[in-house]
């Protein structure tokens, strides 16, 4: 009776992954998508307390949507472990990627809340650091780079590895960082500093997706951020398989992330690992559109990692 009951249940979950499947590609648009620029984009959900709730299942303790594989990991907002850190003053983070995880994760991926006053630490010898402003307001100063800017919402700054600098917030901030030991092929690379808004949208063959790299494409420059918008009904045509590692945050809309052979319901607020050569894809549901902030290791040989 029981394993009828799981059989049951196995085909009930299949019927509904295939029906999902089936309303992503009657919905998906060809071409380009349609209405994505222009948009006000919103992460309000992604350091928000209800975000931090996950779904209420309140006689069901211990329920979470968050796992660890060998060759990824989603980490949802309710298992978020906020803490302080050596050097960082009025902060909370919460580090959802690093290379102590036993996955090998060869960068380190984290969530930062800047109370009024409130200042980040420097990152350890030799390590490079990517900031990304989800909200309130960030002041970034690189003396080595004569740099002073004020920073606001969906602006970034990167940040070469042994360069002293300032992250602080008068007023309160809620950041995303990457942060990675610098190991370039090529020339030294620069601090810069921007908003996702004035960056060009990047053709991609095959795809309806918009979009943009927030970092120079040279080898100069051993990662680079991406940010991926879709409308609802779009998804990924690639079933992408491939050396790079990713970190991801969702930091609006909602969809399945596909993952090896695991189906994942995502929101804003939910973090991902991916390993090398993990099976990976992407579908946007709901009835707002999608953006994910993303992570990749490039300009590397392969053969070298």
């Amino acid at each position: 009776m029981h394993r009828d009951m799981r059989e049951n249940g196995s085909k009930l979950q299949s019927l509904h992954l295939l029906c999902g499947i089936i309303l992503l590609h009657l919905r998906s648009c060809l071409g380009k998508a349609d209405g994505l620029e222009g948009i006000s984009w919103d992460y309000a959900a992604v350091l928000s307390q209800g975000r931090d709730d996950g779904v209420s299942f309140s006689e069901l303790p211990g329920f979470t949507r968050s796992t660890y594989e060998r060759d990824h990991a989603l980490i949802t907002p309710e298992s978020r472990v906020w803490a302080g850190q050596p050097g960082w003053k009025s902060a909370l983070t919460a580090h959802v990627i690093s290379p102590t995880a036993a996955t090998g994760a060869n960068f380190v991926m984290l969530l930062a809340k800047l109370d009024n006053g409130g200042s980040a630490g420097q990152p350890p010898k030799g390590v490079e650091r990517f900031v990304f402003v989800l909200d309130g307001t960030l002041n970034v100063t690189v003396p080595s780079a004569k740099a002073d800017k004020v920073l606001h919402a969906d602006d970034y700054a990167f940040i070469p590895a042994d360069s002293q600098h300032v992250l602080s917030s008068d007023n309160g901030a809620g950041l995303l960082l990457f942060e990675r030991k610098c190991v370039v092929s090529g020339g030294m690379p620069k601090f810069q500093s921007g908003s996702v808004a004035d960056k060009p949208i990047l053709p991609v063959e095959g795809e309806v997706f918009l979009l943009r790299k927030l970092l120079p494409q040279t080898v100069d420059y051993d990662f680079n951020i991406h940010v991926m918008d879709f409308q609802p009904g779009q998804y990924l045509n690639v079933k992408e398989v491939h050396y790079n590692q990713h970190g991801l945050l969702l930091v609006q809309g909602q969809g399945i992330y596909r993952l090896a052979d695991r189906w994942y319901p995502v929101q804003s607020g939910d973090a991902i690992w991916m390993a090398p050569y993990v099976l990976q894809w992407y579908g946007a549901l709901g009835n707002t559109p999608s953006r994910y902030v993303l992570f990749k290791d490039t300009t590397l040989d392969p053969g070298l990692y």
